[in-house]
């Protein structure tokens, strides 16, 4: 593994739920991490509760905004002059309604910040990765399980991941003249404030609604720390981290 001392980790989504597991993962690994979202006071909460174990600045950042996205990449050169890790975590889903009454505005909203956000992102690593000394750098995608297969009523949540897909395999290869290694980890049940509904049930495809069994997040952390901790001359490209019962596997 790499040393991780003196490595600076962006996160965005840093607020909560996964972003926030992975932030307190990579801290205790010994980045120094970037935590960025939209809540100040959750960024800043994740913060304390990362302790004495590692450095970090809060950011607040939209990522369905062209402007605050360059302003933090902007914020995390002038602070530290380098940028090892970016987790382009961030992500949201819009009401499961019958297809043909999703509108073009939640449509639309889920695209900005589960795709175009991570596009943006990844643009601006590069940039730094490809010009610091030493040169090069990781850039890690939230592809989800759904990346591989929908819930009921979810196209624009499943489309996005599905297309975080292929903006892995294509700036994978295109950071590969750089020293910029492109991974993605696809996650299924982590216990977090958006999984919490599946403890009482979720939709599943035959119309029954039941629970579905959940893991830590801090999983996901680890796994995330194990992806960033590589030397760039190896690279993740895809991992899948999930709950073990989980209906994914199989007919369920």
């Amino acid at each position: 593994m790499a040393e991780a001392r003196g490595k600076i980790a962006l996160v965005t989504g840093a607020g909560t739920g996964v972003g926030r597991a992975a932030s307190l993962a990579l801290m205790n690994a010994g980045y120094t991490v970037v935590l960025a979202g939209r809540r100040l006071e959750m960024l800043e909460e994740t913060s304390k509760l990362g302790g004495n174990v590692g450095n970090s600045l809060c950011v607040s950042a939209d990522m369905t905004s062209p402007v605050s996205i360059a302003a933090l990449f902007a914020k995390v050169s002038e602070n530290y002059g380098r940028l090892d890790v970016l987790f382009n975590n961030a992500g949201m889903g819009a009401p499961p309604v019958n297809f043909e009454d999703l509108s073009l505005e939640h449509w639309q909203a889920v695209v900005n910040t589960n795709l175009t956000g991570p596009f943006l992102c990844t643009q601006h690593a590069f940039r730094i990765m490809k010009n610091q000394t030493p040169r090069g750098g990781r850039i890690i995608n939230n592809g989800s399980i759904s990346a591989h297969a929908p819930r009921p009523f979810s196209a624009a949540y499943t489309s996005t991941k599905h297309a975080i897909t292929g903006l892995t395999k294509a700036t994978n290869l295109d950071g590969r003249a750089y020293d910029i290694s492109v991974g993605q980890i696809d996650i299924g049940n982590a216990a977090t404030p958006m999984t919490d509904r599946m403890v009482a049930g979720v939709l599943q495809p035959d119309g029954r609604k039941i629970p579905e069994p959940r893991m830590d997040a801090k999983a996901v952390g680890d796994a995330v720390v194990y992806m960033a901790s590589l030397p760039l001359d190896a690279n993740v490209l895809f991992m899948t981290v999930m709950a073990t019962k989980m209906p994914f596997v199989g007919r369920g």
